[in-house]
């Protein structure tokens, strides 16, 4: 028999005083964040960090019901920011947008840290991963990975490849290479990577291997010659390059990460609903677009991945800075 009228309100009275007893972990979600969070990008406005962190603020701010305001904070290779969110109230409203040089590089260049980035930081989840165009002047006669080695095997010491700064994810991209390979090839830093793209194409430096954003225009403007690509499977934005595996050299497999933190000590249910909006939103196709169009790899790990990586990463980081002898002047 059909309920009355008056019955089918009473049920829908009563269930709506039942569901939020029955859903007491979403009704707390909605309650937090009650106020705009603060993200520090620890570079310079404009820049591909600057853009990765605006493609997905927007998105995450959205789900979270509060606006992302973001933060420039430039110095040291990124550490100024990084640590100014490792010591910020760990409430998760202040974030950093990191990087692999802040977290696994500059850490084994400094002799005294102000803070573990492994032990002051909570990791929320890895992003994009942008591997290096490996590419040399016009006028140097290569125009393959094995024809740059056998002529810097010919040459030793008097070829330079240039990098954003010592340090950097770049200058470790053309160590691992270098090494990889047995060749012995000057470093050249500069103070970013846009002198040092700049120095290729004028031709002061012979080699550079720089995140796709910083070359690709001059590669496609046939500026400077391409002759390879750092990630481990071919882009599908460049897809007649090689990569350096493909090249023999199964080692060389360098990218530039970012990725979310918050600082240690931050509740574990703030951090889970970081999280699910963080996820959500690298999962939306027209974001994915976005980001891969910075010839990236889209990863949307979780925490405890990104906490993984970050650790193997560190490991792996020392001992190419060791055997390089890397060193802040």
């Amino acid at each position: 028999m059909r309920p009355t009228r008056r019955a089918a309100i009473a049920l829908s009275a009563r269930a709506v005083l039942v569901l939020p007893a029955l859903l007491p972990g979403l009704a707390r979600a909605q309650s937090w964040p009650d106020q705009p969070i603060r993200l520090i990008v620890p570079f310079p406005p404009g820049g591909p960090a600057d853009f990765i962190a605006r493609v997905i603020a927007q998105g995450i701010g959205d789900k979270l019901g509060q606006q992302i305001v973001i933060e420039a904070r430039s110095g040291a290779g990124g550490l100024v920011g990084t640590e100014a969110v490792a010591k910020s109230r760990p409430d998760g409203l202040t974030l950093i947008h990191a990087s692999s040089g802040a977290l696994t590089i500059m850490p084994q260049l400094m002799p005294r840290m102000a803070f573990d980035p492994q032990k002051d930081l909570a990791p929320i989840g890895q992003i994009l991963a942008v591997p290096q165009i490996v590419a040399v002047t016009n006028s140097l006669p290569v125009h393959s990975v094995a024809e740059l080695i056998a002529l810097a095997k010919r040459q030793p010491g008097k070829l330079s490849y240039g990098s954003s700064g010592i340090g950097g994810s770049l200058h470790v991209a053309g160590e691992v290479f270098c090494q990889a390979a047995g060749v012995e090839i000057v470093h050249v830093p500069y103070r970013g990577a846009a002198p040092a793209v700049t120095e290729l194409v004028a031709g002061r430096i012979q080699l550079l291997l720089a995140d796709v954003p910083a070359l690709q225009a001059q590669v496609q403007a046939g500026a400077v010659r391409a002759i390879g690509i750092t990630s481990a499977q071919r882009l599908p934005i460049l897809p007649t390059l090689p990569t350096m595996v493909e090249s023999g050299l199964p080692s060389v497999v360098t990218e530039t990460w970012y990725g979310w933190l918050a600082p240690a000590g931050t509740p574990a249910d703030r951090l889970a609903i970081l999280s699910r909006a963080f996820h959500a939103t690298l999962a939306e196709p027209a974001v994915r677009t976005r980001l891969e169009e910075q010839g990236g790899r889209v990863v949307n790990s979780s925490p405890s991945e990104f906490a993984q990586h970050i650790a193997r990463e560190f490991t792996a980081m020392a001992e190419v800075v060791r055997r390089a002898d890397m060193k802040l002047e």
